[in-house]
């Protein structure tokens, strides 16, 4: 029997994960109605549903202030890889999740933004219940069109897994047009 066989045979168990969250619309629709900075602490104080994909990966929020947001996760084995490791995608997550809410909450009512670009950088690799990881995003530059904003996701100790930056464009949210 070769050794994949025998792992196979010996360490694979069934596992299971049961995750629920409510309607995402409900929380937006609110949040448009708000500055940024007054909806990211509607959602930290639990006012308001989280979003999904936080549900999904068990994303914290530890910080929102004016500028700055930061985040948490303990790598657990849902979040491997298929070489066991953390998938890189959580880092990918956590840097556009706390640059993204940096810039979001420097946003005034009426305002919206998204994502047009995300760039990582992966330093060293996190097994699934390693240390627990912090993100930290701060605004680089918030204009009237284009932002950008930048995050370190470090553990405990300081020290440096991956970073990176994002790009996002900022529109006007357009009021719906009058009936007639």
């Amino acid at each position: 029997m070769n050794q994949i066989s025998q792992i196979s045979q010996t360490s694979l168990t069934n596992r299971s994960r049961t995750v629920s969250w409510d309607d995402p619309r409900v929380s937006a629709g609110r949040g448009l109605q708000m500055s940024g900075i007054d909806y990211l602490k509607a959602l930290q104080a639990g006012e308001l549903s989280p979003p999904p994909f936080g549900v999904l990966l068990d994303l914290t929020v530890e910080t929102m202030e004016p500028g700055r947001a930061v985040f948490g996760v303990a790598p657990q084995e849902f979040h491997a890889n298929p070489m066991g490791g953390v998938h890189g995608g959580v880092h990918a997550t956590l840097i556009d999740s706390a640059a993204g809410c940096a810039i979001h909450s420097t946003l005034e009512p009426g305002e919206a933004w998204s994502t047009i670009d995300l760039h990582v950088n992966y330093v060293r690799p996190v097994a699934p219940g390693g240390a627990a990881l912090r993100c930290e995003g701060v605004v680089v530059h918030k204009g009237r069109s284009i932002c950008t904003a930048e995050a370190r996701v470090t553990d405990a100790e300081g020290t440096l897994y991956a970073y990176g930056h994002i790009t996002g464009r900022v529109v006007p949210l357009q009021a719906p047009a009058p009936s007639d």
